[in-house]
């Protein structure tokens, strides 16, 4: 039952298509699946709000359509975000809004910019790391200026 609580809490977080109308969701028209993630909400779903609902779902759905690691990793990410406290959420929750907001193009291009971070070797990643922690905050505002007027490299087709 723990996990299947746990389950409902990352749908919850986690975000998909909508499946949701004017009228909320109604428990018939969730699949086997997503009622069988969300089988602790049953007798209260008719209660809930209707972006509740949606947002379950939705979350029971991608839940639903997960390999095993997956979820482990969900679970996983879910334990660390409880483990935040408040104003760590609170600004995680704003970066993502801020990040949403942001035109497609730009949305794409820094999710590049992370890829290509991530396939740095450890070392690279440190010493870039170490090299922006030395920086007075003055430099970084700088930095972060300079790459903002670069022109940005075209697609390669």
């Amino acid at each position: 039952m723990k996990a299947k609580w746990i389950a409902a809490m990352v749908c919850v977080l986690m975000f998909g298509t909508a499946i949701a109308d004017n009228h909320g969701v109604s428990w018939d028209s969730l699949s086997d699946g997503q009622r069988q993630v969300l089988v602790g909400f049953a007798d209260s779903w008719d209660s809930l709000p209707e972006g509740r609902q949606a947002r379950l779902a939705r979350g029971a759905e991608r839940w639903a359509g997960m390999t095993r690691e997956q979820r482990e990793q969900a679970q996983g990410r879910f334990q660390a975000w409880r483990e935040l406290d408040d104003d760590r959420r609170a600004a995680i929750r704003e970066r993502a809004e801020e990040f949403r907001s942001l035109a497609p193009e730009e949305q794409q291009r820094i999710r590049q910019n992370y890829q290509r971070y991530r396939q740095m070797n450890q070392d690279r990643r440190q010493q870039l790391r170490d090299r922006y922690r030395r920086m007075s905050p003055e430099q970084r505002q700088r930095l972060r200026d300079r790459l903002q007027k670069r022109p940005r490299p075209r697609p390669r087709d």
